[in-house]
């Protein structure tokens, strides 16, 4: 993470980092073995199951989060920068995502499947996510009549 929040954006600039930051990242954990090599991460990454982090991550993100009264929740997708595949002919990933305003933080984020659109994940997000109280926005592309009972169905007293 420090080398992502540093700029590095593949695993041999992350390798790269660790190394140039060695002496600190040994003071911090047992690394017998030094900093591992840009395909000693690629390898642990590639391995992570990334539904399951997805809902561990959002799980942990809703007990940081004190959502208020009246938190402003703003559900949007977009592409994520560079990742865009043409050697592999792989599609560019696109993600729903939640932010809460006031905690200045995302909630939770889901990606878009191929040949889908935000259509569909808006809803499997908003299922892992706690709103109760909220403001929530989200742009026409989320406007549909199944989202929007998703939404107020636990402030509803009649039938959606």
């Amino acid at each position: 993470m420090s080398a992502v929040i540093c700029g590095a954006d593949n695993w041999v600039a992350v390798e790269e980092f660790g190394k140039a930051k060695e002496d600190w990242f040994t003071g911090q954990l047992a690394l017998p073995h030094g900093i591992p090599s840009h395909d000693t991460f690629g390898d642990v990454f590639a391995a992570i199951n990334t539904e399951q982090f997805s809902e561990c991550f959002s799980s942990w993100v809703a007990d940081l989060a004190q959502l208020t009264e009246g938190e402003i929740i703003a559900i949007d997708g977009k592409c994520l920068r560079r990742s865009l595949d043409k050697a592999s002919k792989k599609a560019a990933i696109h993600r729903v995502s939640a932010w809460a305003h006031h905690n200045s933080l995302v909630l939770g984020q889901v990606k878009v499947d191929d040949k889908s659109n935000e259509i569909t994940a808006i809803p499997k997000m908003l299922s892992r996510l706690d709103i109760a109280g909220a403001i929530v926005t989200i742009d026409a592309m989320g406007c549909q009549k199944k989202i929007a009972r998703q939404i107020i169905k636990p402030y509803c007293f009649w039938s959606v």
